[in-house]
């Protein structure tokens, strides 16, 4: 922009004592046309917002009459400063740049009238009119890339923060933290505790489009998630209010991702989803890559595999009765008893299950009679090898 002396004193004069004025009807006009401001000019949000147009309006008359050679910018830092404050003011709000583009615009329509009248009024030539709309509108469109530049910078900064603090809260919540903890931590985050979070894990490449069909709030734990090993290549979603109704939503919203989904918990007890989801892959368990592990339905095998030692010493136990047989005819008893233990006795359907006929389900389960005796018939050794015999040996 070119700095020559364009005004002479008597026009600058002239249009500096009609600052406020023009100010004052600046602002008035930004009111009524910009309706996002309808409510924002009132009391001293109002004063502020004139002085900050009083202060553009003058850091232009400073710029207009700078002579060459001088430093065009000092006169018009602090406009520059203003609006580039007036920026992240609008991302603080919530707002987008659009409210504040338009009062710019207006506001350089309504500047633009009244000061040029004054300063056609004070003698100033018709040439150098030309040359002061050419320099009004330079000067805003300054101003709004000031806002902008303000605007975008206080975004990445808010979102840089609003992720840390996310992204501490998830760690906290993992780290099964007291109560108290976990608030203080949700408050710091901006984030509303909803009743019940579910932890999911998958392959991290995978999470950027499962967060974008997930509930907003969603949390995702990047940071060495307790007890999972980086070269799985595994980050932690935990979920807002997906159980009960919402839960085959929550699986459908993962299918084709390999994703194991623990169950819901209330979300301060989110660990404990955690904890259920590191167990399933503990156990062997992998995730189908076309639908997702839910834990829910490995409920039996956790159970039965709570203590890997303990189980091993049951079947010991309660098998013992078949090491008087070849290891072939072990399997095969081992099978029928139990398919007929699980099908409450009924030989058509251990006979479908094993593909054998059901003479030699009878014929097997009277060799399963003469090694236990009497005890099939009591409840406490039915259910010792239902227990034993309920979880496949890998």
């Amino acid at each position: 922009m070119s700095t020559e002396v364009i005004f002479p004193p008597a026009v600058v004069a002239a249009m500096r004592a009609q600052l406020p004025a023009v100010a004052e009807q600046t602002v008035a006009t930004i009111v009524v046309e910009v309706t996002d401001y309808a409510g924002a000019f009132s009391g001293e949000m109002g004063r502020a917002i004139s002085n900050a147009v009083q202060l553009a309006l003058g850091g232009f008359l400073e710029l207009a009459t700078t002579a060459d050679g001088a430093d065009a910018s000092r006169p018009i830092g602090p406009a520059l400063e203003g609006a580039y404050a007036l920026g992240r003011g609008e991302a603080r709000s919530g707002r987008s740049m659009d409210a504040l583009l338009a009062a710019y615009r207006v506001g350089a329509r309504v500047s633009w009238r009244h000061m040029s009248d004054t300063a056609v009024a004070a003698g100033l030539s018709g040439a150098s009119l030309a040359r002061f709309a050419e320099l009004v509108f330079a000067y805003i469109d300054q101003l709004s890339a000031s806002s902008v530049a303000g605007h975008t910078d206080e975004l990445e900064t808010t979102g840089r923060v609003r992720r840390h603090h996310r992204e501490r809260l998830g760690a906290l919540l993992l780290a099964a933290r007291p109560l108290h903890d976990l608030t203080a931590a949700a408050e710091r985050a901006g984030w509303s505790p909803p009743r019940t979070l579910t932890a999911v894990l998958l392959p991290q490449a995978r999470a950027r489009g499962a967060l974008a069909l997930l509930d907003a709030r969603t949390l995702q734990v990047d940071d060495d998630p307790p007890g999972l090993d980086p070269a799985t290549g595994l980050t932690v979603l935990l979920v807002p209010d997906a159980g009960g109704g919402a839960r085959p939503g929550l699986l459908r919203a993962l299918d084709g991702r390999a994703a194991v989904v623990g169950p819901p918990r209330p979300w301060s007890a989110v660990a404990v989803s955690y904890a259920r989801a590191l167990r399933v892959l503990e156990l062997g368990f992998a995730p189908d890559e076309a639908a997702p592990l839910d834990t829910e339905q490995r409920l039996p095998d956790l159970v039965l595999r709570a203590d890997e030692e303990a189980l091993a010493d049951l079947r010991a136990a309660v098998l013992a009765p078949l090491d008087e047989v070849s290891p072939a005819v072990r399997e095969k008893l081992t099978a029928t008893l139990r398919s007929w233990l699980l099908h409450h006795g009924r030989r058509e359907q251990v006979a479908a299950e094993l593909f054998v006929h059901p003479q030699t389900v009878r014929y097997r389960m009277s060799q399963l009679r003469d090694l236990f005796g009497d005890r099939l018939d009591d409840p406490r050794t039915v259910l010792a090898l239902t227990v034993a015999l309920g979880a496949r040996e890998d």
